[in-house]
């Protein structure tokens, strides 16, 4: 049998029986190239088995059509590329007009690299107003940021350890993703100093704001798939559409997510999970809460 919730672990407010999808947020997932279609798609379909409302997923336009494919139940939208099939530089304006909808935002999973791309992300760190979570590739355009400290609203980064390496300005592949205290250490450093929430991703997953912190008990070896970050950051994001601050949103969410990867490893082991398997079992750790 699981081990039951930590008693502090932050929850969702009950739903009242005359509620509507807009009680529950709606949620915006920016993200997608050529090839990486599957990534936001992930994060999308989380979002909405995470409780919110309403999901949006926003993408390249060369993608658009594959992106409304995986699940019925999201909404998409298709905006200006380059040649490569990545947002253009002209996709501010129309990621805006999105974002003026949402209550929480997604940027990363699947966005890719390019010039273009690093300076739509960075002017969605400094202008979003409402809660944002920046993954995957949007942590590289971070990277590249002076004053991360500049921003409209909360944030929640989630880098593995590699990603955490390259926001500190080292090698992501360097010997120094092995120090998890030295990571731990420098995610609580980066969380104050820009003023945002880490979730540092791993074993004992570690979510702080500088100040406080918690390490998630919930996960196994058989969450090392490519996915399994893109449903966090759905996970996530959800959780920040239905209020929950950020660092309550990080917690719960790394809890949630570990504990749908260890209802899938109960069910298939380790090896044979995919990132399908926990967003078919996010009903499992939601459920556990009571």
């Amino acid at each position: 049998m699981p081990s039951p919730p930590p008693i502090d672990l932050p929850r969702l407010p009950g739903r009242a029986a005359g509620s509507s999808k807009r009680d529950f947020g709606r949620v915006v997932v920016i993200g997608g190239s050529l090839g990486m279609v599957g990534a936001p798609a992930l994060s999308a379909m989380a979002a909405l088995r995470s409780g919110a409302g309403l999901v949006e997923l926003v993408v390249p336009e060369p993608v658009a059509a594959i992106a409304a494919g995986f699940d019925p139940c999201v909404m998409t939208r298709g905006l200006p590329s380059d040649s490569e099939g990545r947002f253009a530089a002209g996709s501010l304006a129309g990621l805006q007009e999105a974002i003026a909808r949402a209550d929480a935002v997604a940027v990363g999973p699947g966005i890719g690299r390019s010039a273009a791309v690093r300076d739509l992300v960075l002017a969605l760190w400094k202008t979003t107003e409402v809660p944002a979570v920046f993954d995957a590739d949007a942590l590289w355009a971070l990277a590249a940021c002076p004053s991360r400290g500049d921003h409209a609203g909360p944030r929640l980064l989630t880098p593995h350890a590699g990603e955490m390496l390259r926001l500190l300005g080292g090698d992501p592949s360097g010997p120094e993703a092995n120090d998890r205290p030295r990571l731990e250490a420098e995610a609580r450093r980066f969380a104050a100093a820009s003023g945002g929430v880490v979730l540092l991703k791993g074993a004992g997953t570690l979510v702080t704001d500088g100040s406080h912190e918690a390490c998630n008990p919930t996960g196994n070896p058989g969450m090392a798939t490519g996915g399994t970050g893109d449903v966090l950051t759905g996970v996530a994001a959800a959780l920040l559409a239905q209020g929950l601050t950020a660092f309550a949103a990080g917690r719960l969410a790394a809890w949630v997510h570990g504990r749908a990867g260890d209802a899938a490893a109960a069910d298939l082991g380790q090896v044979s999970m995919t990132a399908r398997d926990l967003l078919d079992r996010l009903h499992v750790a939601f459920r556990d809460l009571g």
